[in-house]
């Protein structure tokens, strides 16, 4: 942990915006508008590299039901797509949902949820209720939240699929007690991706299940970018360092996310927000330059300096 004042992001935020606008010019800020993206292996599919995570979405009064469209209107607006969701995230479903159906932008949207369930038959209900609760008739991507049902459903995505209902299937996990487990079902399962816990302060999947990825022809998913916030708490109040202008970074968010985006097996990262300031951020990482495996190296010593203080 850091000895230094925790600074909160959004001060953080602040501060980088205002120098990033009074330095760049409109020709610069225009250049930089449009996202990275990289393909699906198993599809070809060309997604921006960051993605939104909706684990905190979920129905309130009319003033949070507006932060939650100012939010996902500015993502889809600034160029984002990858939206992931899971029936187990409160009625995070149900509000994404109704924001789609509010705002006419589901065709915009890669829009990814979760399956957590054993049976085929409790499968099927639980699958059912998302495609009502996101009132689509097509997902994009389903995934078999935290391994569970691995060695029951698979089969019943490969139907949907086959159906045309769903895009792309997958598996999840954001934990290194199941790396093994993860590792053992990407040998024997045709995957379209998978879905892990990385962070420059959470290193363990790039040792192991991202090059298996890239070997397999699967995309990845990084969730936990910024390691439940303990990334932020670490950096706190000080400057972006001499080298993040070398990866056109304007923030530590962007910092952060770079570190992950510079490994070639990461296909989208899927940073947590129900902030528009945040997206607008967030994305900023899927613009300018990605790290070399030099500076990355350079950014997970700087990291584990900090954060052993």
């Amino acid at each position: 942990m850091s000895r230094h004042p925790s600074v909160p992001r959004r001060e953080l935020l602040k501060t980088g915006l205002a120098l990033a606008a009074a330095t760049l010019a409109p020709s610069t800020l225009l250049a930089q508008t449009e996202l990275l993206t990289r393909p699906v292996p198993s599809t070809g599919v060309r997604l921006p590299i960051v993605g939104i995570g909706t684990n905190r979405f979920r129905t309130g009064d009319p003033a949070w039901n507006a932060r939650l469209r100012e939010t996902l209107s500015t993502f889809a607006r600034l160029g984002g797509k990858v939206v992931d969701t899971a029936p187990s995230y409160g009625d995070s479903e149900r509000a994404i949902g109704a924001i789609l159906g509010e705002t006419g932008l589901r065709d915009r949207i890669f829009l990814a949820t979760k399956l957590d369930r054993d049976a085929i038959e409790d499968g099927r209900q639980r699958l059912e209720a998302s495609f009502a609760a996101l009132g689509t008739t097509r997902l994009d991507l389903v995934q078999l939240h935290n391994l569970r049902g691995a060695g029951t459903l698979l089969p019943l995505l490969r139907e949907q699929k086959a159906a045309g209902r769903i895009g792309h299937i997958g598996i999840t996990s954001s934990s290194a007690s199941q790396y093994a487990e993860m590792e053992a079902i990407m040998r024997r399962e045709a995957l379209d991706f998978i879905q892990a816990d990385y962070a420059v302060g959470n290193r363990g999947a790039e040792q192991r299940l991202l090059p298996l990825a890239a070997e397999r022809g699967m995309a990845v998913l990084v969730n936990l970018p910024f390691g439940r916030g303990a990334q932020f708490r670490a950096v706190g109040g000080r400057p972006l360092p001499g080298w993040a202008a070398e990866i056109d970074c304007d923030s530590w968010a962007q910092v952060f996310l770079k570190y992950v985006l510079g490994n070639a097996a990461v296909t989208c990262a899927i940073p947590g927000s129900t902030q528009a300031a945040h997206v607008e951020d967030n994305l900023g990482a899927a613009r300018g330059r990605l790290p070399d495996a030099t500076l990355r190296q350079t950014m997970a010593r700087y990291f584990d300096a900090i954060a052993d203080n």
